[in-house]
């Protein structure tokens, strides 16, 4: 298993960045955990075709995450036809924002635009659900306030992966931990302090909790970049390859 970093940016760009994206490849198959805007283009520059991809797993619903969708679409009913339908997962709501962004950015004002073929399914937290042959187990992070926003461990080929989307620090990330090979953690901050966002400091009084074999930190703010000299865990970089 492979882990391609299509994009590990935060909502704006700090740096430079890409958007998150997150492109998992195995010997089977291609899934994304998050799709923000620039996902398409950086799949594409990595070298991958859009119709390889299997399945898209949301952690949420804010733009920076979700808002690539469209442009696959997009790409799926104009360049590169699908023969299966593409499995997107996320939280309450996902099928409604997602058919709604498309119609916004390219459907007809007067006559609602059909997908290519796409099957919706809803990730609810502590139900576990396989997709696509992809084991999910999703658990709900401190991020929104009314919405659900997700963590995700994600088991495929005898890997498991721990994806915590964006997360202030919880004592889920050290159950939800044990037997992963690969700690994918946000780390928007590296000292300041904020209810819906991790910053390295929290993250560094915990790390001898954590039961995971490797750590991956990403979303990264102007803060924690300015800041990364400073950092003993490994940061992600948009192009970087993790083999797992």
């Amino acid at each position: 298993m492979k882990l391609h970093i299509l994009g590990c940016g935060d909502a704006f760009g700090s740096g430079g960045r890409n958007n998150s994206g997150y492109l998992v490849e195995t010997e089977e198959r291609l899934f994304l955990l998050d799709c923000g805007p620039t996902t398409l283009l950086a799949m594409k520059r990595a070298g991958f075709s859009p119709t390889r991809l299997a399945a898209v797993f949301l952690s949420h619903l804010h733009g920076d995450h979700c808002g690539g969708l469209p442009f696959f679409f997009a790409d799926y009913l104009h360049d590169h036809p699908r023969e299966r339908p593409l499995h997107i997962a996320g939280p309450q709501g996902t099928e409604e924002r997602v058919r709604g962004l498309f119609q916004l950015m390219f459907g007809d004002r007067l006559e609602p635009r059909e997908l290519p073929p796409t099957e919706f399914h809803l990730l609810e937290p502590e139900r576990e659900k396989i997709i696509d042959g992809i084991q999910l187990l999703p658990f709900r992070v401190p991020h929104q306030v009314r919405e659900i926003s997700l963590g995700l461990k994600v088991a495929y080929g005898g890997k498991t992966l721990l994806y915590s989307g964006d997360s202030a620090w919880t004592d889920q990330f050290i159950t939800h931990s044990r037997g992963a090979d690969l700690f994918l953690c946000e780390c928007c901050f590296f000292a300041r302090e904020t209810p819906n966002h991790m910053n390295y400091r929290k993250l560094e009084e915990n790390l001898a909790r954590l039961e995971c074999k490797s750590i991956l930190l990403t979303h990264l703010g102007e803060e924690m970049l300015a800041r990364r000299d400073g950092v003993k865990v490994r940061c992600a970089e948009d192009g970087m390859v993790i083999e797992i």
